[in-house]
């Protein structure tokens, strides 16, 4: 399990995705509030509350726009 650091341009830290140990990925903002999740059996993301967002995987996109 691993944790990548979304950073913007000045290096503020705006969020963090997070890998699960099944490879499932969830999208975190800067204070840890689940935003999103990515299950690539599936090709699906999803938001907090598991409707469909879109095909692929845009969990960054999901942290970007919650700043």
């Amino acid at each position: 399990m691993g944790r990548k650091v979304i950073k913007d341009r000045n290096s503020r830290v705006l969020g963090y995705i997070e890998t699960m140990p099944d490879g499932r990925q969830k999208a975190l903002n800067a204070n840890f509030r689940t935003l999103g999740y990515y299950d690539p059996r599936r090709d699906v993301t999803a938001d907090a509350n598991f409707r469909t967002l879109a095909r692929g995987n845009v969990l960054s996109a999901l942290v970007y726009d919650a700043d």
